[in-house]
């Protein structure tokens, strides 16, 4: 499994680099990628969302009628849920929308996700990548040397670095993370994944470790 190399400018070189056969060249499993797609999804929810119930709503506790002789039903607080106003039976209530998945099917997942990647020639890797300070405009030139303008495009460090995260914060379809970091969702996302340095070793490593 070959990945094509580009130098610290972005230009294609004539040389590339053996990818672990282990990690980016399996046979993909479908139902592992969407457990863990759907995993993140679903960790990405906020789970805020809440109603107020019976106890919580502004209202007298007063018996609002006497019990019998009125030709109605029976009647307690104006705060009862069957009356307008009323509080809320069986409302929600915040809570995670967490689910698991198995370590080994995260694992599966992520090297599935990789080896799709390289099958359709969406992986590359460049020499290095570092700034002084944070600078869109300069990697937006490494963007358009590497002709990735318009494509969706993740670039992998072999660990976070602050000023290139910031220099491509603001520029589309164009996101940074780290080997540790890594996920399926971001993989799959991506048309092209970029791997800095040596980051494709540490993301084999850790595959293989786990």
């Amino acid at each position: 499994m070959e990945a094509a190399i580009y130098n610290k400018e972005g230009k294609k070189t004539a040389k590339s680099v053996s990818l672990d056969k282990a990690v980016f060249g399996i046979e993909p499993n479908d139902h592992a990628i969407y457990l863990d797609v759907k995993r993140y999804n679903a960790a990405q929810r906020q789970g805020t969302h809440k109603a107020k119930e019976r106890a919580e709503i502004t209202g007298s506790t007063r018996k609002i009628k006497k019990q019998k002789g009125t030709g109605t039903a029976r009647a307690g607080s104006i705060k009862n849920p069957l009356f307008k106003g009323g509080g809320t039976v069986f409302g929600p209530r915040p809570h995670t929308h967490g689910m698991k998945v198995n370590k080994k099917v995260k694992r599966l997942a992520r090297m599935s996700a990789l080896s799709y990647k390289a099958q359709d020639n969406g992986i590359k890797v460049l020499e290095s990548l570092s700034m002084e300070a944070p600078k869109t405009k300069d990697f937006k030139a490494l963007i358009g040397n590497m002709e990735l303008n318009g494509e969706r495009t993740l670039f992998v460090m072999p660990a976070l670095d602050k000023n290139v995260y910031l220099s491509a914060r603001n520029i589309q379809r164009c996101n940074v993370t780290s080997a540790e970091l890594l996920n399926t969702y971001e993989i799959m996302n991506s048309k092209n994944v970029v791997f800095v340095a040596n980051a494709y070793d540490v993301v084999a490593e850790n595959l293989k470790k786990g």
